[in-house]
């Protein structure tokens, strides 16, 4: 069985260090040929709208968009949280950067049930 890793980010911009946390645990694990995948609801939806990223510095880390886009150069997959990103009145088509993908509560489910260790930040 391939481990795989499911990082729930929960926290958007306002919080920098929470918002960069899951990327650098998530590309550590993809360099250790680790399955990765973050999953973001609440309010770290925001953190896959176009532009966020180039704005997000938590001190003693690498800028976020470095880590988002090594990443998803490295095939991580980003599920975003539906009722979440509807709450925030959002338009994934628009306001999402690629990759991004809204999925319902049964998909992350099965992913978090699939998965070898679950991480919430």
């Amino acid at each position: 069985m391939t481990e795989k890793l499911i990082l729930m980010c929960t926290h958007g911009p306002e919080d920098p260090e929470r918002a960069t946390i899951p990327f650098v645990m998530a590309t550590a694990a993809q360099a250790s040929d680790v399955e990765a995948l973050i999953g973001f609801q609440a309010n770290g939806v925001m953190l896959v709208r176009n532009g966020c990223a180039e704005h997000v510095f938590a001190a003693g880390f690498p800028p976020l968009k470095d880590l988002m886009d090594a990443f998803i150069e490295a095939g991580g997959k980003m599920f975003v949280c539906g009722p979440c990103v509807q709450s925030r009145k959002l338009d994934p088509a628009k306001d999402f950067i690629a990759g991004a993908q809204v999925v319902n509560a049964a998909t992350f489910v099965k992913e978090v049930t699939e998965a070898t260790n679950v991480l919430v930040y």
